[in-house]
């Protein structure tokens, strides 16, 4: 199943980044080297939001990857939601629905 991690930066994110980043690209590549984390990065010019794909079974494990995130410790995410995403097409597909099943 995929979730996804949804970050919403504080104004001072792009500023205080540097300080954090090392830790958080640490506990990033973890938790991709365990298969859980597929992707993830900030989203927009200057960045305001930040994504994360997440392969596993709950939503605690993005919950928890969030909760120890060097990021959302000191204040740079000023808030996290992680959701379901029911993915229907692609090779990495969780569920794939073909056009001819679609009906």
């Amino acid at each position: 199943m995929h979730f996804l991690l949804i970050y919403d930066t504080a104004p001072d994110y792009l500023q205080r980044r540097a300080e954090f980043r090392s830790a958080h690209l640490a506990l990033a590549w973890q938790a991709a080297q365990r298969g859980e984390l597929l992707l993830g990065g900030a989203v927009g010019e200057p960045a305001d939001s930040a994504l994360l794909l997440f392969n596993c079974d709950s939503a605690d494990i993005p919950a928890a990857f969030a909760k120890a995130d060097p990021y959302v410790v000191n204040g740079l995410v000023k808030r996290w939601q992680v959701k379901p995403w029911h993915t229907v097409v692609g090779e990495s597909a969780a569920n794939p629905v073909k056009p001819e099943a679609a009906g």
